[in-house]
């Protein structure tokens, strides 16, 4: 009976105490849900193309996430994107495209936008973007040696060494028979030297937010580097038919070079190489290129029942349908979305420099989550605190201990006194 009067005595003292106290765990850690698998990009609509020889394609720079999402999500793949329950588009062999509207942004269909490809002269409307607000139409210029150095055998308006001509008329030359020697004159006008204009070139492109774009010549002749993609182009273009002279520019179907008397030489007539405007109603213009290494490409708008849209292609070839029809047919097909289609939009100039320059506010720490401890009971929450040397609980619980083994043992010490002198009573 002393025993299990000693033990109750102990379990009362240990209960009255033992606090609950939170214990230490390691934080439960979460695995990540695996990724669902990226759905396989729709294929565009090819037309077949005759196999050509052509040079070997240069390894364009990485795409970045950030680059491929530009103007929305649904544009970051490199297949086909279309609007819900659209018309399937028209079959081309522009190995990439885009088709938007011109006053709000809106994209109503594309093929890889965000795909590098190779400009060739579609490159003279980011000049054109760039150069146009800089320059006085009726400045007179005279050509140097240095603008008329241009691969031979490439397009180019005649211009002569010496020969004096108004800006508006390089402007004209440029859009009209894609002058490589204009280009590389208005870049100097516009910049103190050729490469001095393409840096504005490429500093213009950022601000328009075409981060995929960088100019190696003013003419889109092909230099190492050198790339855009069909949403930067659809970008440029924008900027490029916001501008009054360009609309004006881009619509001229003919205009005379003048002669040049001091050199003995005549005048001759150029035309408007872009065959959009002569036959699709409601066109508004553009550009035409080609390169051996680009193949073609094309930028052409139009306007129909108040509505303007632009396309841009890249990486065509002529047969069996010419890069300009193409274009036309994927025009055709834009017009027949409703006006409120949209896959993506076009960014607004600054916008991305904009968001770039805010701060990023920095990400919320996250509470860490603790697995709760296992219930020991008062008695035994005790017992752990003191296994871990807390003397708040250490010493009161000795002197409790103390006080309660003493009064136990008092207490048996008296029961045992009268058990002594009951059994002298009996005997």
């Amino acid at each position: 009976m002393s025993a299990r009067v000693l033990a109750a005595a102990t379990a009362v003292t240990l209960l009255a105490t033992g606090v609950p106290a939170p214990a230490t765990a390691a934080p439960v850690t979460t695995a990540p849900a695996a990724a669902a698998p990226a759905a396989a990009p729709v294929p565009c609509p090819r037309l077949p193309a005759p196999k050509i020889s052509r040079p070997p394609r240069p390894t364009p720079p990485a795409t970045t996430p950030e680059q491929a999402a530009v103007g929305g999500e649904a544009l970051a793949g490199t297949g086909l994107v279309t609007p819900p329950g659209s018309p399937a588009p028209p079959a081309v062999t522009a190995t990439t495209w885009l088709v938007a509207d011109l006053d709000t942004g809106a994209v109503l269909g594309a093929c890889g936008p965000h795909v590098p490809g190779t400009p060739a002269s579609t490159q003279k409307l980011l000049l054109a973007a760039t150069m146009l607000s800089r320059l006085n139409p009726r400045q007179v210029a005279v050509a140097t040696r240095a603008d008329l150095d241009i691969e031979p055998g490439s397009s180019a308006v005649g211009l002569l060494v010496g020969g004096r001509y108004t800006v508006e008329t390089l402007w004209l030359g440029l859009l009209l028979q894609s002058g490589n020697d204009a280009a590389n004159m208005l870049a100097r006008l516009g910049a103190g030297s050729a490469q001095a204009g393409v840096a504005e070139m490429n500093a213009q492109a950022r601000r328009l937010g075409a981060g995929q774009t960088h100019a190696v010549t003013p003419s889109g002749l092909d230099g190492p580097g050198q790339f855009t993609s069909a949403y930067d182009l659809a970008l440029i273009a924008r900027a490029c038919f916001a501008d009054a002279a360009f609309r004006r520019y881009a619509l001229t179907e003919r205009t005379q070079i003048p002669a040049q008397p001091a050199l003995k030489k005549g005048g001759f007539q150029i035309q408007n190489e872009n065959q959009l405007i002569y036959r699709y109603p409601g066109a508004l213009g553009g550009k035409t290129g080609f390169t051996e290494l680009a193949r073609h490409s094309y930028v052409g708008a139009a306007q129909r029942d108040g509505r303007r849209l632009v396309v841009t292609l890249l990486g065509a070839e002529a047969r069996p349908v010419r890069g300009w029809q193409q274009g036309a047919q994927l025009l055709d097909w834009g017009f027949r979305q409703p006006r409120d289609a949209s896959v993506g939009r076009l960014v607004e100039p600054g916008e991305r420099d904009a968001e770039a320059a805010e701060p990023r506010p920095a990400a919320a720490a996250q509470p860490s989550r603790t697995a709760s401890p296992p219930w020991r009971g008062p008695a035994g929450t005790a017992l752990q605190r003191i296994g871990d040397g807390d003397w708040r609980v250490i010493v009161p619980t000795a002197g409790l201990l103390a006080l309660t083994v003493g009064g136990v043992v008092a207490v048996l010490a008296a029961r045992k006194g009268r058990s002594g002198r009951r059994g002298r009573r009996r005997a």
